[in-house]
């Protein structure tokens, strides 16, 4: 494979990625049909509520066995004219098969009753090294899509993408539900700011490997790259190095700018297609 010329930017803090086709809508490729839900109360989050936003591509029937992708800060990710574009990129993939049928799912991350203004209980949920937020999504939300689509069982039939704080959350899940979650992107995750301390390039290492495979986004100019203590960049690094140690099946990329999610939504496309890695024409993994 040849890849064509791209000169490094002198500057690393004031880069701005282009997106590619995959983030644009296509001529030809209808687009998908988003539903939204409104999860009032919460079991495993008590108090909070938040929206919920089904996206199905064109042409998946109701009947057909499908993938399931859950992607952190909802709208966030699926907002069309947003940094991510989570709701084109699934069409224009789906549209050429480069993904198995797919459910995407959109959550919105808690907000508190009785707070004025609303407040997001977000970091709670996402950077929390426990399994509360994946066994939310697994008990909460999976039952309200397994009611709409048949959704397959097996684990790695079952991603979930995030960024920042979000990106703590999917590789959370993956590590402890790997018998519901096989699949995991993570854009610039916070891994500094969990609790204690980031666990995983001391944990990546024992026991027996989890077997779930991961695509990792580390940004040169993110948060603290330059210290020694919190610096989001480093600690990255570091969990990507550790799981690749471990013989992980995982892929690291690397680049400039700061704490920002325009370069994983540029990244989505590609991200989506080596995670689950269907060549064109082919309808499952």
């Amino acid at each position: 494979m040849s890849l064509p010329y791209a000169p490094l930017p002198v500057s690393q803090d004031a880069v701005d990625y282009a997106y590619g086709p995959d983030s644009t809508p296509q001529p030809g490729v209808v687009p998908g049909v988003v539903e939204q839900l409104r999860l009032s109360e919460s079991e495993r989050f008590p108090g909070t509520s938040r929206s919920v936003w089904l996206h199905r591509p064109a042409g998946l029937s109701a009947e057909t066995d499908c993938a399931v992708m859950f992607f952190t800060d909802g709208w966030w990710y699926l907002d069309p004219a947003g940094d991510v574009r989570g709701g084109i990129v699934l069409d224009n993939l789906a549209a050429r098969g480069e993904l198995p049928p797919m459910v995407g799912v959109f959550v919105d991350p808690g907000v508190l009753a009785g707070e004025d203004p609303p407040a997001k209980n977000r970091n709670a949920e996402y950077d929390a090294f426990d399994d509360r937020f994946a066994s939310f999504l697994l008990e909460e939300v999976l039952p309200l899509v397994e009611e709409r689509f048949a959704v397959s069982s097996d684990p790695m039939m079952r991603g979930i993408c995030g960024g920042s704080s979000g990106g703590n959350a999917a590789l959370t899940a993956v590590w402890t539900r790997p018998d519901a979650f096989g699949r995991a992107i993570t854009f610039n995750a916070s891994f500094a700011q969990l609790p204690g301390g980031n666990p995983y390039p001391a944990l990546a290492g024992t026991g027996s490997p989890r077997g779930f495979r991961a695509f990792l986004h580390a940004a040169h100019r993110d948060l603290n790259w330059n210290r020694r203590e919190d610096n989001w960049f480093a600690e990255n690094l570091e969990t990507a190095a550790a799981f690749a140690r471990a013989g992980y099946d995982i892929r690291l990329a690397v680049g400039d700018g700061g704490h920002s999610p325009n370069h994983g939504g540029v990244l989505l496309p590609d991200a989506l297609r080596w995670l689950w890695n269907a060549p064109s024409g082919v309808s499952g993994v």
